[in-house]
């Protein structure tokens, strides 16, 4: 499903998808040696022909070689003009918020990532910053939601974890009639392989590199995106200032990981909606959500914003807690545990594990009920995860 989209969709890069993936940023000419793989940087700080005039380099928080090598490289993939690399998917969060002021006002979807969420209320909230979390499938409620002093709409598509899809553009147009709010889209689910959320009128693009760009589960980091000088500009001055900076180990990783990106996620799509299929005809699987299936509320916004769909669903299975719990530890090729987006297929209980800190009665009213369950479908052979799931399912209700 990769390829242009139209007029509504996302824009081809200059090169392919691919080349950039491998080129850019990459230049073996910026190395004294020529080296074709970027050298990683460890040094914290550089010499200076004289005060004033250095190299480029002058102090790690910064620049950094390698960051740099990453910065450009994870930009071209969303045809934007910068990139901006964090140590981690929530030191960029608070970057974002670092933007704001006391007093101002955010609207985020109501079944924001958990960690997204305990941010917000529990951190953010505490420096008279003010949170409305709404349903963002309906844009009525994200119109009647904004108020003179809101500054910031984030957008989370396809929602993590019961994968909701929002209408990037849409809500752009929506936010943009006034000129001083922010329009945030994490693209974590989607990658830049599937979804360029800046060509669809967003500000800002947001992942946790950490999942998807990386795809290896061994590095942290968060990555954003931006097309605007003032506000890459704003944004570097917070990422040097708070110093929440990848090191130059894991830009590299991450610059790695990259390289494989498109393989990956054409995998990651295909395997999944295989499962998905499996899972939506099973008799003891009462819902599926994968935004790639017909059946998906949204399937429509998803055929019109994106080039394609990955490896992130969400079901309920027929049973309780104690059963669920039992379908989760008979898994043998699933892994039960956080996280998402790498080569490996994980499987977790948001309820319990990652969405654990949402209020009950918030998690109740989004249907993050105790035989709920999102899993991230790996890049493993498709007829063993399917069978690892039928196996666990009819352990799980059986035991």
């Amino acid at each position: 499903m990769s390829g242009e989209k139209g007029s509504t969709g996302w824009v081809p890069a200059v090169e392919g998808f691919s080349t950039n993936a491998i080129h850019a940023g990459q230049e073996p000419e910026q190395w004294n040696a020529k080296m074709i793989v970027p050298p990683i940087a460890l040094a914290v700080t550089y010499k200076q022909q004289e005060p004033g005039l250095n190299s480029g380099y002058v102090y790690g928080r910064l620049g950094n070689p390698t960051r740099t090598c990453l910065e450009k490289c994870a930009a071209s993939l969303e045809n934007a003009k910068y990139a901006l690399a964090f140590s981690s998917g929530v030191a960029a969060t608070q970057a974002i918020i670092n933007l704001l002021k006391a007093g101002d006002h955010v609207i985020t979807t109501d079944d924001v990532y958990g960690g997204t969420n305990r941010f917000f209320r529990q951190i953010a909230a505490k420096f008279n910053l003010e949170f409305s979390f709404v349903d963002f499938t309906n844009l009525k409620n994200v119109e009647d939601a904004i108020k003179s002093n809101t500054k910031l709409i984030w957008v989370e598509t396809p929602t993590n974890p019961t994968m909701k899809v929002t209408d990037i553009k849409a809500v752009s147009e929506i936010a943009h009639r006034r000129k001083d709010i922010l329009v945030v889209v994490d693209n974590t689910f989607m990658s830049s392989y599937f979804q360029r959320p800046l060509s669809l009128g967003a500000d800002i693009s947001y992942h946790s590199a950490t999942k998807y760009l990386n795809g290896h589960c061994d590095v942290l980091m968060g990555l954003l995106m931006v097309n605007d000088d003032e506000l890459k500009k704003r944004l570097y001055f917070i990422q040097y200032s708070t110093g929440s900076l990848p090191s130059g180990f894991d830009c590299y990783l991450v610059n790695r990981g990259i390289k494989t990106l498109a393989l990956r996620m054409e995998k990651h799509q295909e395997n999944a909606l295989l499962v998905a299929k499996f899972l939506e005809s099973h008799l003891l699987v009462e819902k599926v959500k994968y935004a790639g299936l017909p059946s998906h509320p949204q399937y429509d916004i998803m055929q019109k914003q994106a080039s394609g769909c990955s490896g992130m669903l969400c079901f309920w299975m027929k049973g309780d807690l104690q059963q669920t719990k039992k379908f989760l530890a008979s898994l043998k090729v699933f892994m039960c545990a956080e996280s998402l987006g790498g080569f490996e297929s994980l499987a977790e209980h948001p309820a319990i594990m990652t969405h654990a800190t949402v209020p009950a009665e918030h998690r109740a009213m989004l249907g993050i009920s105790d035989n709920f369950i999102r899993i991230s479908v790996g890049l493993e052979d498709a007829d063993d995860l399917i069978q690892d799931l039928d196996q666990a399912l009819k352990s799980g209700v059986s035991g």
